[in-house]
């Protein structure tokens, strides 16, 4: 009930919470019978057909989960496309874990006030800088009065770009500089650097390599470059406490297949890339080049370790921007149960 009261205060979407609780117990009536002649646990997990949530769509492609549990849960995968659509599932009780970047899973651990946890890496790095070769851009310092474009507001590319323009002395035209952001779709910013609406953008792969093998646009700054030498998650893992507190032996042992996968793709590279190039046309009806996910795929790194000092720092800037309302404690944002 704390919980339930703590949510409500904090004005998020948990209509369905008590109708999910239901679902994930062993009463519900709607649920499968398990082999022991119990009701199988419903894990509802969610994704992006993104190469940065790769451990996802290489289990969702080879059952890993469904094999393990296929006596006791019944496993269900969700696509989405945006971060804060993925949020509002969580905080209806829809999903139990999914795979985000690190903003998102900020904002929702702090909207929740700490309901929402954070749980494995996925991927680090992944983005990149690109300037348009005609728009003058030969440094950083050249992006004064110009226009960058990002694909979100407040996600994790933007909250890396407004890191860039600060140590460059720089402001947004929102905080009185002349360095104007324009949010848009990675497809959209495709588009509008072809056509000079923008002069820059910092987008994650595998755009990037899409927008430079374009031809009207090269890097700026490389993954390495864009924020903490490339040290910091692209995607992570999250989890409600919900889920953490009824199911922890189910949290574990996802865990224990999440990095396997891990260590399985960084084995077998071109195998996996293969797997998450499948799941990605499954999900969108189109797969990449296999050029484009090469080079994405070199451009990040496959690691469940927590950089926890970069998703403060995250925290941080967020906080500054007034994209959340606390820099939470860091004890509230982690789980430690299974680390």
């Amino acid at each position: 009930m704390k919980k339930i009261v703590k949510k409500l205060i904090a004005g998020m979407l948990f209509v369905g919470l008590c109708a999910s609780a239901a679902a994930c117990g062993a009463g519900d009536k709607g649920g499968q019978s398990s082999a022991d002649g119990g009701e199988k646990t419903q894990v509802r997990v969610a994704y992006f057909p993104n190469i940065t949530h790769t451990q996802a769509l290489v289990m969702k492609n080879k059952k890993t989960l469904e094999d393990q549990w296929k006596d006791r849960c019944d496993v269900t995968w969700t696509s989405f496309n945006a971060g804060p659509a993925e949020m509002e599932a969580i905080f209806a009780g829809e999903i139990d874990l999914g795979y985000i970047g690190p903003v998102p899973a900020l904002s929702a651990n702090v909207k929740s006030e700490g309901d929402v946890q954070i749980i494995s890496n996925t991927t680090n790095a992944g983005a990149v800088l690109l300037k348009r070769k005609d728009s003058g851009i030969t440094s950083l310092s050249d992006l004064a009065g110009k226009k960058v474009a990002v694909p979100q507001m407040g996600n994790t590319q933007h909250l890396c770009l407004l890191s860039i323009l600060s140590d460059e002395g720089l402001k947004t035209v929102d905080a009185g500089g002349d360095v104007t952001i324009n949010a848009s779709s990675n497809a959209d910013i495709l588009n509008l650097m072809d056509n000079g609406s923008v002069d820059a953008a910092l987008v994650p792969e595998p755009w990037g390599t899409t927008i430079e093998n374009n031809g009207n646009a090269e890097i700026l700054l490389d993954h390495k470059e864009v924020f903490l030498e490339g040290n910091y998650p692209t995607a992570v893992v999250v989890a409600s406490q919900d889920f953490i507190e009824e199911h922890p032996e189910l949290v574990k042992e996802f865990l224990e297949a999440h990095e396997e996968a891990a260590a399985y793709i960084n084995a077998n590279m071109e195998e996996a890339q293969s797997i998450v190039n499948a799941e990605i046309k499954e999900t969108t009806g189109k797969a990449l080049d296999e050029k484009v996910i090469q080079s994405a795929f070199s451009r990040m790194t496959v690691d469940t370790t927590l950089n926890k000092e970069a998703i403060m720092k995250f925290a941080e800037i967020s906080k500054n921007e007034g994209f959340i309302s606390k820099v939470p404690e860091e004890s509230d944002v982690f789980t430690t149960e299974f680390h």
